[in-house]
């Protein structure tokens, strides 16, 4: 089954580590098979990874948007995660990252990225 990307007039999205952007009008783009693709809106910048949960993040993206699941890409999200289970003390938050590592253990970064981003939804609520 295809996915199917409906695009807003000029939103950026990255395929296999091209960065693409749609034209002046709403678009749809059909992947008719496998790829590796974040939209604009998942990007995180270096300069925006602030917090533990965002450094995780952000290594996690780092390996999907490469196409790496081991080397220096996968030590640094270990670390990463590491560091931020020393962070927190509630058994809840715990299990979550820990299901983070088991998903970039098992290279189902896409999964761990989802994971991560609703840590930081919460972080950022709870900043509010």
């Amino acid at each position: 089954m295809p996915l199917k990307l409906s695009l807003k007039p000029g939103e950026t999205f990255v395929v296999n580590g091209a960065v693409v952007r749609n034209g002046d009008r709403r678009g749809v783009l059909l992947l008719e098979n496998q790829a590796r693709v974040l939209r604009e809106k998942d990007i995180l910048r270096p300069n925006e990874a602030t917090t533990p949960v965002r450094r995780v993040y952000f290594a996690i993206m780092q390996m999907y948007l490469l196409g790496e699941i081991d080397g220096s890409a996968y030590t640094q999200a270990a670390e990463a995660i590491a560091t931020l289970l020393s962070t927190v003390a509630h058994e809840d938050e715990r299990a979550g990252i820990l299901e983070i590592s088991a998903d970039v253990a098992a290279a189902d970064l896409y999964r761990a990225l989802s994971r991560c981003r609703k840590i930081m939804t919460a972080e950022t609520a709870g900043c509010s």
